[in-house]
């Protein structure tokens, strides 16, 4: 049987080239009256704080849970994002945050997320967080496991 090394290389060579990623949902609440600004619907805030929620739901998927957190002394930590706002949420909206991993590197990963309305099923908000696997003790980028980077494969949309 392969080590998770070749297991890993073997995930990436029969990548099919523009395999769909597979979403998983990592988030899911309902708008409350105080989640909205003045303009009536949520506040920019809150779609972050969906996110953010929904990035250590990504993490359990990937073997990164809090107790792994803590004994591996590593999470992934946001260096860039780029978001798009495409419909607005109102308090009594249901909504769904789902997402996956569109990118891996050594060090970094690039997580997309989509919150979506889960009546309509539109997308509310899109975004793309490029993260780096962070040492909590040395404070800098480290490399990504061979455990995590087969269970980011798995998201990435590989043909087994």
């Amino acid at each position: 049987m392969p080590d998770l090394a070749e297991a890993v290389k073997y995930a990436y060579a029969s990548r099919q080239p523009g395999a769909m990623p597979t979403f998983v949902e990592t988030y899911r609440a309902t708008v409350a009256p105080a989640d909205c600004d003045h303009l009536g619907h949520m506040n920019v805030q809150h779609y972050f704080a969906a996110v953010g929620d929904g990035m250590f739901g990504i993490m359990v998927r990937l073997g990164l849970g809090p107790d792994q957190i803590r004994k591996r002394r590593t999470s992934f930590a946001v260096v860039h994002a780029e978001t798009d706002f495409h419909r607005e949420l109102l308090a009594g909206d249901v909504v769904v945050l789902e997402s996956t991993v569109v990118k891996l590197g050594e060090k970094s990963a690039t997580f997309r997320h989509r919150l979506k309305n889960a009546a309509t099923g539109n997308i509310a908000m899109s975004t793309e967080f490029k993260c780096v696997l962070l040492d909590l003790d040395k404070r800098q980028a480290t490399m990504i496991p061979d455990d995590i980077r087969a269970a980011a494969a798995e998201l990435m949309g590989n043909q087994s």
